[in-house]
């Protein structure tokens, strides 16, 4: 089976650099993942006071990265709905499509309540989950439509016209990041943030469900064949143990900003609620599927928490280590190319790589993508 590539990102802060520099080589390296063919560059959306992403507005980064690409699709990923106004959201939805020529792709998430809490938005989970599903109805209408009628709890339109329409009829594919089965359901891409232990369980499932709530012919409404891929955090070096040494200090900080930041300032706060369990608070609302197709895995990588109590180093130098949970793969193209032969026999067709993480510098970064490039995707493809 061969593969298609992507790239998830979140920019996060670098020691030392200005916000302008982190940018320019932010976009020097999407026009890298353009000229390589990476098939979409993905871009996290998250806000104050998280420090893990730089670029809070997707939609700003993504138009410039649009202007100096010509092929890599670009995809927010994801929007969280809850914190947009839908009606400024289809509009600049409009606008990032025809300004890539048609290569906007629609990432949709609910997001977490505790930024909903700092946004003055929905901060329990039911309410928040209820706005974010009024508001990708209302996306989808106002894309798809020349006028806008809907009458809601959050909002209210009537006969409001489109003056703007996407470039991709009816509007540009969408992702769901997380969830395979709420993928499954809405037709829509999936990308999972997990391990490789538990991902084919999850394939399998997908693939099922969408035959199920899609029909006959595992086919998006385009043609295409839906994507379903997993997110890794990739270092490359020419030995294991040197790409180890160069991932050890990112992984460590990239963990730190993405959990203790808001962890802090809610603790400071008093707002013990959002300080307890892995996702920083009990912000699943209830009725929603399981993340993990396999729930056996689920309660053990719930008891291990490997993410947390493995090091990089002793995972960098063999396979049968880096296919047993972790989220950060260190190592030689060799050792890469081993991960991704198993990868393929999970059957599926998308494989996400997140380059540049914690307070990595950009030349580390930039390593890891020209031998991948170079050295693992051409066997791939």
């Amino acid at each position: 089976m061969t593969l298609q590539f992507g790239v998830f990102d979140h920019i996060e802060p670098i020691p030392n650099q200005s916000l302008s520099t982190v940018y320019e080589e932010r976009l020097d390296q999407v026009e890298k993942f353009d000229k390589h063919g990476f098939y979409a560059y993905h871009l996290a959306e998250h806000h104050t006071p998280a420090v893990h992403s730089l670029a809070p507005s997707q939609n700003v980064f993504l138009a410039a990265a649009a202007q100096r690409t010509s092929r890599i699709h670009l995809c927010p990923t994801v929007y969280v709905l809850p914190l947009h106004h839908p009606l400024r959201l289809i509009e600049e939805i409009c606008m990032l499509d025809h300004l890539s020529n048609g290569r906007l792709e629609i990432g949709v998430g609910r997001g977490g309540v505790l930024e909903a809490y700092f946004w003055g938005s929905e901060p329990d989970p039911e309410g928040n989950y209820a706005k974010y599903t009024e508001t990708l109805e209302i996306i989808k209408l106002g894309l798809s439509g020349a006028n806008l009628t809907y009458s809601g709890k959050y909002y209210s339109f009537d006969d409001l016209p489109m003056r703007l329409e996407p470039s991709q009829n009816p509007y540009p594919p969408m992702w769901y990041m997380r969830n395979v089965e709420i993928a499954a359901q809405q037709g829509m891409n999936s990308i999972i943030v997990g391990t490789l232990e538990g991902f084919e369980p999850n394939v399998r499932r997908y693939r099922q469900l969408w035959e199920q709530h899609q029909g006959p012919g595992f086919t998006t409404r385009n043609g295409d064949e839906p994507k379903i891929g997993l997110v890794a955090h990739l270092v490359l070096a020419d030995t294991d143990a040197e790409a180890a040494k160069l991932a050890a200090p990112a992984w460590d900080k990239y963990l730190w900003n993405l959990t203790t930041p808001r962890r802090l300032e809610a603790e400071k706060r008093g707002l013990t609620q959002y300080t307890f369990g892995p996702a920083g608070g009990n912000d699943r609302p209830d009725g929603l599927p399981d993340r993990e197709a396999d729930a056996a895995f689920s309660q053990r990588r719930s008891k291990s928490k490997l993410i947390h109590q493995r090091s990089v180093e002793s995972q960098a130098p063999g396979i049968n280590k880096q296919s047993t949970g972790f989220h950060v793969i260190a190592g030689s193209p060799q050792t890469i190319n081993q991960y991704l032969d198993t990868y393929v026999k999970t059957g599926a067709n998308y494989f996400v790589c997140a380059f540049h993480f914690g307070n990595m510098e950009a030349y580390v970064a930039e390593q890891s993508i020209e031998l991948f490039s170079n050295e693992v995707m051409p066997r791939f493809i």
